[in-house]
């Protein structure tokens, strides 16, 4: 009795997983995956498991951000990292690291939206309504001119602030937290604040909490980088560096995607753009135009591309091209060949 209730347990979340998926994928036809090619990400032995991952480090005050990536691909003794946007020696927080062939996603990662918590100083009493009025007035779309210290051109530009929350006011310092675009500049914001107060501003301090899907929840110090990679080394004990370090699929998690066919991957990998036939399940939430993301049955990024239908229109169609391939991110010979050149 007891081994027939826990099955219809397990079936009742079976299905429920199902509906979920329906709910969130057109399904073109059900799919099947050779298990003999590609690997699921978390099954990946250890070697490879590290040249596709991304740590994210919790960056200290002092080093520069190219210091504690250099310090990560030392500790790793691999050849390849980069990381996901910059930040000042004088600021810590999220600093996503990527590894080995995993730094293909770098552009995506540095694009995506960033969350600071900022200390601003006032430079003269101001009342704490007016201060917040102000805070307001920068929510939305917002115009940025890059500081003199920064390394790109000094141009107006256009960002996007998404939210802006006051978390404290003590007299001259204003604590709050903003969610932004990539590329603003929060020196800048507070800067630009104390103009239109009329009393003049500047960052005091800045902490990033979040970089796209990876928050300080996701964060290690490059300590715990350092203890977990001896453990592997010395002890054989793999399971400390895969949980400090994540698959490169984990990036993608709120990408749309399209799940393909096996026989499609080694065509992607060469470059090839994507045929409707070669593709199983497609995300609903797609739309013309959209950045996507190809993956295998297995969880596997293939590669990055433009949506050039709607998820509705690429479900209806039989043939021709849905997507144009923008970025390979898996190795080619990874699945078997099944086209002709």
């Amino acid at each position: 009795m007891k081994d027939e209730q826990r099955m219809d347990g397990i079936y009742s979340k079976v299905d429920e997983l199902y509906d979920r998926f329906q709910d969130e994928f057109y399904i073109r036809e059900e799919g099947r995956t050779d298990e003999s090619f590609g690997k699921y990400p978390l099954r990946r032995p250890i070697e490879e498991y590290i040249l596709n991952g991304i740590v994210c480090i919790d960056k200290p005050m002092g080093p520069t951000s190219h210091e504690v990536t250099v310090w990560v691909r030392k500790i790793l003794d691999v050849k390849k990292t980069g990381h996901a946007g910059t930040l000042d020696p004088r600021v810590t927080g999220v600093l996503p690291v990527l590894i080995g062939n995993a730094v293909k996603l770098l552009k995506t990662l540095q694009t995506s939206e960033k969350e600071y918590i900022t200390l601003m100083r006032l430079h003269e009493d101001i009342p704490q309504g007016r201060v917040r009025d102000v805070l307001k007035m920068f929510t939305g779309r917002i115009y940025q001119r890059p500081p003199l210290k920064s390394a790109v051109k000094k141009v107006i530009r256009v960002r996007e602030i998404y939210e802006l929350e006051v978390l404290e006011i003590d007299d001259r310092d204003v604590l709050f937290r903003v969610r932004t675009e990539a590329g603003t500049y929060i020196r800048k914001l507070c800067y630009d604040v104390g103009e239109i107060l009329g009393c003049g501003a500047h960052m005091q301090e800045l902490r990033r909490t979040a970089t796209g899907v990876f928050n300080e929840e996701s964060c290690y110090t490059l300590h715990d980088l350092k203890d977990a990679y001896i453990f592997w080394k010395e002890e054989g004990e793999e399971k400390y560096l895969r949980k400090v370090i994540q698959p490169q699929e984990a990036a993608l998690k709120n990408f749309p995607k399209i799940f393909i066919k096996d026989t499609a991957i080694d065509a992607i990998c060469h470059g090839a753009d994507l045929a409707a036939k070669g593709v199983y399940y497609i995300e609903k939430k797609i739309r013309k135009g959209d950045e996507i993301a190809l993956f295998s049955l297995k969880n596997e990024v293939v590669a990055l591309g433009r949506a050039l239908l709607s998820a509705e229109d690429i479900y209806r169609i039989r043939s021709g091209v849905v997507c144009d391939t923008s970025r390979v991110i898996m190795e080619r010979g990874t699945y078997p060949s099944m086209w002709k050149s």
